[in-house]
């Protein structure tokens, strides 16, 4: 048992140092990244005008060069018809910061990859420790018991023990069964009679 306990405790602690590696080397590609890529832009947006369709550009400059006659190109009229498309344009400055997306959504899958190896355990071990703790109904005795004459002397008390450690779990089995119920009448009162629980 403390060999198992001991293998899951190695384990977590190998997978929270390589998910620690693995943010860490994704922070300096992401710093490395963030000077290749841009995080403004200009993005005008152009309704119809005689013969031409609506249409959006974008364009990566600075926030004084953010009009139509610097991110239109190539511009769709000429003449003295620039400055009416122009006038109709909604020209707008957007800026954003992709190393708190990649952040955000390198925490997120952190999160998620953790609640997966919690399910995995709640699935898969937690029934194998529960059988080997609760399953035997073998009076074991303490090492106090061992040198004793009558060897049944205490097993009133571990007995007693071991009824009480099984009672707290029989009851917290029974409260999470009453909830189980309380969610299915709940959910065919919703969905089936349309009626909701007060």
């Amino acid at each position: 048992m403390a060999t198992l306990w001991g293998g899951f405790l190695r384990l977590g602690s190998l997978l929270s140092l390589s998910c620690l590696a693995l943010s860490v080397l994704l922070l300096v590609q992401l710093s490395d990244a963030a000077k290749n890529f841009e995080d403004v832009r200009c993005k005008c947006i152009c309704p119809p005008y005689k013969d031409n369709s609506g249409h959006i550009y974008n364009k990566n400059i600075s926030q004084k060069d953010c009009d139509c006659l610097h991110v239109v190109d190539p511009m769709p009229v000429r003449g003295p018809d620039v400055e009416a498309y122009c006038l109709r344009c909604e020209c707008k400055y957007e800026e954003r910061s992709s190393v708190t997306i990649k952040v955000t959504i390198i925490i997120y899958l952190s999160i998620l990859g953790l609640l997966l190896l919690y399910m995995v355990y709640l699935t898969l071990v937690e029934p194998i420790l529960k059988r080997r703790l609760f399953g035997h109904s073998q009076l074991i005795q303490s090492d106090d018991d061992v040198g004793d004459h009558q060897p049944f002397a205490n097993a009133h008390d571990v007995l007693a023990r071991s009824r009480s450690r099984a009672n707290v779990l029989n009851k917290v089995e029974y409260a999470q069964q009453r909830w189980k119920l309380q969610v299915q009448e709940q959910r065919k009162s919703v969905f089936d009679r349309h009626v909701v629980l007060s």
